[in-house]
């Protein structure tokens, strides 16, 4: 079962409610959260990437996380935040490009993730676990959301949806992409006491995105009751909660550099003898973020798109084993047997000649890095069915870098949740 948890969120005042909200810290350097807080000196990166202010010591350093507990502490005594008057929950209302996602914003215990009732399909990296583990401890706060999906059984999404029906938001911000985010506070005791009965029949959730925030929270956790600071509070982490067939997922797409030993005719030629069929595609709509497949049929295959020399291919061919629920997705296939097997980039996460795009760009912004020289060719990936991520994290199984791309992106600083 899901517990969920009632808190008393810290929030951006009404009147700051559009300024204070940010893009999560992960998403932008340091020198892109720089211009961000100089054209918005009330953005939340301020508290979320300390280190964008201090570029003169290193980022671990501990007066950069001190500089983000000032600056929250700031926030608080000026008014530009200010903490509910009594526990609840929260409704989170994203509508982009037309389309509207809702989730409900709360608290879990960090037991649920030690012991799988909350599970996951991606390693963390130590670096950037004790990053965010020192950000949370210095701050006292989860400052930024963890996403999670859950299956509905059916009744879940409407209630959820139901709660905002009339309602104006109490917080409200459009980011500069034309993405709307909204909150709407949920303090009805019958209808938290309904969300809490509902996800009490709910056997699991899946963290989608926040990995490393949500074992951050936990390290948190251990290490305050290791040294006596533990709080009822520091075993809880926030989240919000969407039903897994109500969010959008894309493809991650790779940039590569250069072609190796290989000439385009002798990197198709090689593709061939590897059993890939290739065709060119066409005209691509390239304000897209993803592109159809040529092939059908109900044979379960391979299909992904390279753009080289100015020319979209459609490069394709069957799965070897469907049973094998991450050696059969297209980026352990394309990195395994293509980039590794035919260019020498072994290490996916570290190798410089590889680098990602979310899938949230269009197909214009590969086209561009592509024809500028920038980079050789540009690969532009199928998005992974929800389901099969479910079922990996089911399996205990682990996919590879950049295999996902979740939307909506939620922003930090809509909702705050502290922790003494």
């Amino acid at each position: 079962m899901v517990q969920l948890y009632r808190f008393a969120a810290v929030r951006p005042g009404q009147q700051y409610a559009e300024e204070i909200p940010s893009v999560p810290y992960d998403v932008v350097t340091a020198e892109e959260a720089r211009e961000c807080i100089e054209k918005n000196p009330l953005s939340f990166l301020r508290v979320s990437r300390p280190d964008a202010e201090l570029p003169d010591l290193p980022p671990h350093d501990d007066r950069v996380y001190q500089r983000a507990r000032e600056v929250f502490d700031g926030m608080l005594e000026d008014g530009l935040m200010e903490r509910d008057p009594e526990p609840g929950m929260y409704v989170y209302r994203a509508v982009q490009d037309g389309e509207e996602f809702v989730g409900l914003v709360c608290c879990v215990g960090t037991e649920d993730y030690e012991n799988r009732r909350i599970r996951r399909h991606e390693l963390t990296r130590y670096d950037k676990e004790e990053d965010r583990t020192r950000h949370i401890d210095a701050v006292s706060a989860n400052t930024g959301l963890v996403f999670l999906l859950y299956r509905d059984p059916g009744e879940i999404f409407p209630y959820v949806h139901s709660l905002i029906g009339g309602a104006g938001p109490d917080g409200s911000t459009t980011t500069a992409s034309g993405v709307l985010h909204q909150v709407y506070r949920v303090t009805d005791d019958a209808a938290l006491s309904r969300l809490e009965d509902l996800f009490a029949n709910v056997p699991e959730t899946y963290i989608a995105d926040g990995h490393h925030r949500a074992k951050s929270a936990v390290n948190v956790a251990e290490r305050r009751q290791s040294e006596g600071r533990f709080s009822e509070e520091a075993g809880k982490f926030m989240v919000v909660l969407f039903a897994h067939d109500r969010v959008r997922i894309h493809g991650y797409s790779r940039l590569v550099t250069d072609l190796g030993d290989y000439t385009l005719p002798g990197l198709v030629d090689a593709l061939f003898t590897a059993g890939w069929e290739i065709r060119p595609y066409g005209k691509v709509d390239a304000s897209g973020y993803q592109i159809t497949p040529l092939t059908t049929g109900d044979e379960p295959m391979h299909v992904m798109h390279f753009y080289l020399q100015g020319t979209w291919y459609e490069v394709s061919r069957p799965v070897a084993d469907p049973t094998d629920l991450i050696g059969s997705l297209d980026v352990s296939v394309l990195q395994k047997d293509v980039l590794e097997g035919m260019l020498g980039i072994a290490d996916p996460r570290g190798d410089p000649r590889l680098h990602y795009m979310g899938g949230a760009k269009p197909l214009s912004a590969l086209e561009r890095l592509v024809d500028s020289g920038k980079y050789a060719f540009a690969v532009a990936m199928q998005p992974v069915r929800v389901e099969t991520v479910l079922a990996i994290a089911d399996a205990n199984g682990v996919m590879p870098p950049k295999s996902t791309w979740f939307e909506p992106k939620l922003l930090s600083g809509l909702v705050i949740h502290t922790i003494d």
